[in-house]
């Protein structure tokens, strides 16, 4: 309960970006064009894999999903930055910043699965060639979909049943554009000892893990390309997992970035900036890393768009 002085909070002020005030038309148009590539960007990975029969294997469904998160990421954020870029303060109902917070959460690492189940399918791919359509059957795939959907899901709703149990009396603002997980905890007045180490736990599980399994596959791919006898062999193995390591390392990249690096109350507000890095950044980089960097994807893009022009030129 709040005391006789405070009251409950029931609305959220997100200050954003005040000391740019000058440069919001700037910021407006950019993040707004941002925001159209990478819906237009990771939408056509949608749509291409799922129409186009070539790209109906393990690799490009794991992508899809990886490209379904990346839209619904920066859905959850960034329409909300946009206009408090326009107007200069964001406000949102409690419940709002809560619901924001937990889709973000879900949709933010999620991605952290759906990498390592990537990785999983290019260790098979090189390591075990001859079992890869066994151990890789379409329900498998499902399975590892759906598992990582589902798991991340209840680890993040399990934190903010405890979140919203917590008293918010008082302080209402928040130095961000969105509802981050700790800006928002430090608004509580409760004691959230125990939320933090909950989280950490839940950390572990949900980057650190995922992180290891990765290493150790790539490990495993790296002595098994070493051990190929045909400089044509081992370019052929490294091809196949080079975007998916890009990916990797521009993802954790950004996680080290944002969490890893020491902040303190003069620097705190930097936070905001580096959540640019996987709000905006990483989701505008995964359509660019696949479709430069993977020639199924670019001739499925050239096979796409010659049937638009032929349907368009019989119409």
């Amino acid at each position: 309960m709040c005391e006789i002085n405070q009251t409950q909070v029931a609305q959220i002020r997100l200050l954003g970006f005040r000391g740019l005030a000058k440069f919001k038309t700037l910021l407006f148009i950019v993040f707004l064009l941002t925001y159209l590539i990478i819906l237009g960007g990771n939408l056509l990975i949608i749509i291409l894999v799922t129409t186009v029969d070539h790209l109906k294997i393990p690799m490009f469904f794991f992508l899809k999903h990886l490209a379904t998160a990346d839209v619904l990421l920066t859905t959850s954020v960034v329409p909300m930055m946009l206009d408090i870029i326009f107007i200069e303060e964001g406000r949102l109902s409690f419940v709002g910043c809560i619901t924001q917070l937990h889709a973000f959460g879900i949709f933010g690492f999620v991605q952290c699965f759906l990498i390592a189940v990537m990785s999983y399918d290019r260790y098979l791919a090189v390591c075990k060639p001859l079992h890869y359509a066994s151990l890789m059957s379409p329900r498998v795939c499902l399975q590892l979909v759906f598992g990582s959907w589902f798991l991340v899901s209840m680890l993040i709703s399990s934190e903010i049943m405890v979140v919203v149990q917590f008293n918010f009396c008082g302080i209402n603002y928040i130095d961000n554009f969105f509802c981050d997980f700790g800006p928002v905890v430090e608004l509580s007045t409760s004691d959230t000892s125990s939320l933090m180490l909950q989280d950490f736990v839940i950390s572990i599980f949900l980057i650190f893990c995922p992180f290891t399994f990765i290493i150790l596959t790539y490990m495993y791919i790296f002595f098994t390309i070493l051990r190929t006898s045909s400089a044509y062999g081992r370019r052929k193995a490294f091809s196949t997992c080079s975007s998916h390591l890009t990916t990797v390392c521009i993802y954790y990249g950004t996680l080290i970035t944002v969490y890893m690096v020491p902040t303190d109350a003069s620097t705190a507000s930097m936070n905001k900036y580096r959540s640019l890095l996987y709000t905006v950044v990483t989701p505008l980089m995964n359509p660019i890393i696949y479709s430069l960097r993977n020639q199924e994807i670019r001739k499925a893009l050239l096979k796409f768009v010659t049937k638009l022009k032929t349907d368009s030129f019989h119409f």
